[in-house]
């Protein structure tokens, strides 16, 4: 190995940092790394100086949250959040004597009802999106057993629809005395 390949981090093939280098984690999978570059320069971002990628995303595990429930998750993490903040603020005004702990404790009892409230509300977000939805994929499904009902309703309404429109069509010929 010469010096150019030690300052580019490249490394023998099968040695324990290029192993290690293969497999980074990635937000949505498993990153695969491509072997270190061995030239300078490269080409655009993401390429390796050859044109290879540096890395391929396989597909994750887990699917992505409804959005009503992600909303849900959203605003109680930053309502969490925010009744953190006020319960510090408590505490060390507390610790300060100031006037405004009082104040400041109301603040975080009415801010831990509203986390809790929150929680909760994610919670029952994504119960009833799975129920509405048919996720749970139960053969007893109320979701699905709704949809079926659905289903039957809209296609006797057609059926309605087509002997109401035949009648019609019979009975104006027939109303008309020839």
């Amino acid at each position: 190995m010469d010096t150019d390949e030690r300052r580019m981090g490249a490394s023998a093939p099968g040695s324990a940092r290029e192993s290690s280098a293969r497999h980074l984690p990635g937000p949505r999978g498993t990153r695969t790394a491509a072997p270190a570059r061995r030239e300078a320069g490269g080409g655009p971002a993401g390429e390796d100086a050859d044109g290879s990628p540096l890395w391929t995303d396989e597909p994750h595990g887990t699917r992505r949250m409804a959005d009503p429930v992600r909303t849900a998750a959203v605003r109680a993490v930053i309502v969490v959040s925010v009744t953190l903040t006020l319960g510090m603020t408590a505490f060390l005004f507390t610790l300060t004597d100031s006037w405004l702990a009082f104040p400041a404790v109301l603040a975080s009892v009415a801010g831990t009802v509203a986390a809790t409230w929150a929680v909760l509300d994610v919670w029952v977000t994504r119960q009833v999106w799975n129920q509405r939805n048919g996720v749970v994929s139960v053969p007893s499904s109320t979701a699905r057993q709704l949809r079926r009902e659905r289903r039957r309703e809209r296609k006797a309404a057609r059926s309605a629809e087509r002997a109401a429109a035949r009648i019609r069509r019979r009975g104006a010929g027939s109303l008309s005395g020839a």
